[in-house]
């Protein structure tokens, strides 16, 4: 008898996009106490964002955040990024234009996206 291993692939994306920092430390409740900084490649952030044409529930999405430079960003700091979401139901809630607030505990931030830059497939 043989096993079978089923294997699922989810889709990666990545798109551009401009966040910024709110200066404040998050409202007090938050979850977990205020990063003060996040360095390159950060995994500490999610993405929140509502469904791009329908009515629809708000979603989290674990993403990795990059940008240029290895300089850490702060409360406060605005940039233009590469946010990276491993997710098959993603291009439901990101695109171009589409307004996020990026999420750490407490909500930390906020960002619209510019463009899309990559599917696993294929470069937009």
């Amino acid at each position: 008898m043989t096993g079978h291993v089923a294997v699922s692939a989810v889709r990666q994306a990545r798109f551009r996009a401009l966040i910024t920092f709110y200066s404040l430390e998050p409202r007090p409740g938050a979850l977990h106490p205020a990063v003060p900084q996040f360095h390159n490649h950060t995994h500490a952030l999610m993405v929140r964002a509502r469904p791009l044409r329908q009515a629809g529930s708000t979603r989290y999405f674990p993403s990795e955040i990059s940008w240029d430079g290895e300089q850490p960003l702060r409360r406060g700091d605005s940039c233009v990024v590469t946010v990276t979401v491993t997710d098959d139901e993603v291009g439901e809630y990101l695109g171009a234009g589409q307004r996020f607030t990026l999420w750490s505990g407490g909500e930390v931030g906020y960002g619209t996206i510019s463009r899309k830059v990559y599917t696993e497939y294929s470069p937009s």
